[in-house]
């Protein structure tokens, strides 16, 4: 059996995860669970899946996990010390934030195969963590659907020309500057096809999180950022896409829903029938639109792009003035425009490190943070 260690078991992705593994029981054992604060989710996690280690953000929460599983190992805000010292055969990445980067690099220096659903690792920091799995014989398998279509189509990698990444385009595709720039964050919570957490949502809305894939496209797959294509699909049917040479495209398809990419990640190089979100009929599905992205109405997308040429440091400080303007949204404090201009301010304002440290990278990320907060502080007292 295949032990697994589960970074962000509470989350969308580690829950679904969890579903997965529930129907593989057989392949797979949990050897490890880490959660932020959500304890009461946890605790139904332990009693199921009986992980021999644990980890939880709080004192608090260690307090009670202590009482109810007084022979359970447990780490408080542990998740660098289960990736660096427990045993498990793979180790799946889904916090959210920059936090997930130090775990990742723990699993990389001891030659594991991570399952990586954290954006931030190779955003902020690919140019330093793609060279490391070469040094040390680990494996990074892409979990967003998105990467994950493209890393089943593209096998070696040879001959690939373009990648095409493909996004449905949100909530608010079909929606005016002017309705975007009022919409309220139900409106912006409301994803017509994929189930995801607040944060990854909100960033769906503004095309953001399209944007972050192509700078992780960019070192996953190590393709120039002139040759990966963004193509809104509003079906999300297709899941991404690769041009090759010669002209031909191959893609991946299947209906919208993160249980399949999880399972291939988990089970990788085999397929097998685990977890099904339905039997994919084409027949029914009748027809696939695809449009070119409108980057007048959602500005996010070409920051993205700008801050990837740029490398260095600036795909981290994007990184972390998006992610502190989403929060400061979503806590009724700026409206969802004001996202993309916050972001854009900060980027403007910070020296772009060209070829930066690890230290560097994590200086302007809290650099970036700071003065995301300072701006959003300005929008809300005007």
């Amino acid at each position: 059996m295949k032990k697994i260690a589960i970074l962000g078991s509470t989350g969308s992705i580690g829950t679904q995860a969890l579903e997965v593994i529930r129907k593989l029981a057989n392949d797979f054992t949990v050897t490890a669970l880490a959660a932020g604060n959500n304890c009461e989710i946890l605790v139904e996690q332990i009693k199921e899946f009986k992980p021999e280690y644990v980890s939880v953000k709080s004192d608090k929460n260690t307090e009670i996990l202590r009482k109810l599983f007084p022979n359970l190992k447990i780490f408080t805000n542990g998740i660098v010390d289960i990736a660096k010292e427990i045993d498990y055969d793979l180790i799946l990445i889904c916090v959210t934030g920059i936090s997930g980067l130090f775990p990742t690099i723990e699993a990389i220096k001891r030659g594991k195969t991570i399952a990586l659903a954290n954006k931030e690792t190779l955003v902020s920091a690919g140019d330093i963590v793609m060279p490391m799995l070469k040094e040390y014989g680990a494996q990074i398998i892409p979990v967003d659907s998105e990467h994950s279509a493209i890393f089943q189509c593209s096998s070696d990698g040879k001959f690939v020309k373009n990648l095409i990444i493909t996004a449905s385009g949100g909530p608010f595709l079909h929606k005016t500057k002017e309705e975007i720039k009022n919409a309220t964050k139900a409106q912006a919570l409301a994803h017509p096809k994929w189930n995801m957490g607040s944060k990854i949502t909100v960033d769906s809305a503004t095309l953001m999180n399209k944007g972050l894939e192509v700078i992780e496209a960019h070192h996953l797959f190590q393709k120039d950022y002139e040759n990966i294509k963004v193509v809104i699909h509003p079906q999300s049917i297709v899941h991404s896409a690769i041009e090759f040479d010669d002209g031909s495209v191959l893609a991946q398809m299947g209906l919208p829903s993160m249980h399949l990419p999880i399972q291939y990640a988990l089970t990788y190089p085999k397929r097998i029938e685990g977890i099904k979100s339905n039997s994919f009929n084409i027949a029914q599905i009748g027809k696939l639109e695809f449009f070119e992205p409108d980057y007048e109405k959602f500005p996010s997308l070409l920051l993205a792009f700008e801050a990837g040429k740029i490398g260095g440091t600036a795909p981290a400080i994007l990184n972390a003035a998006n992610e502190e303007a989403v929060y400061a949204f979503l806590n009724d404090e700026i409206k969802l425009s004001d996202i993309s201009c916050v972001t854009n301010k900060v980027l403007s304002k910070i020296s772009i490190v060209a070829s930066p440290s690890l230290e560097e990278i994590l200086y302007a990320d809290k650099k970036a943070r700071f003065l995301a907060k300072e701006f959003i502080k300005e929008l809300r007292l005007n």
